[in-house]
């Protein structure tokens, strides 16, 4: 995982919550897979209409 072992894994867990506090760190991992999933339905409606198009011109 991005070169980094279990014990520097363990370490940012820890300043994550010292910095934001654990009642946020849920709030905050919410919003990323909102964001995440947003994003790839967005890749994927972008594909779809690519496609779309594609075969409209070949036609």
């Amino acid at each position: 995982m991005f070169g980094l072992g279990w014990p520097e894994v363990v370490v940012i867990a820890i300043a994550a919550v010292v910095i934001f506090g654990p009642k946020k760190i849920p709030e905050m991992g919410s919003g990323l897979g909102k964001t995440l999933r947003g994003f790839k339905d967005e890749l994927n409606n972008t594909t779809s209409q690519e496609d779309e198009s594609e075969k409209d011109s070949s036609s």
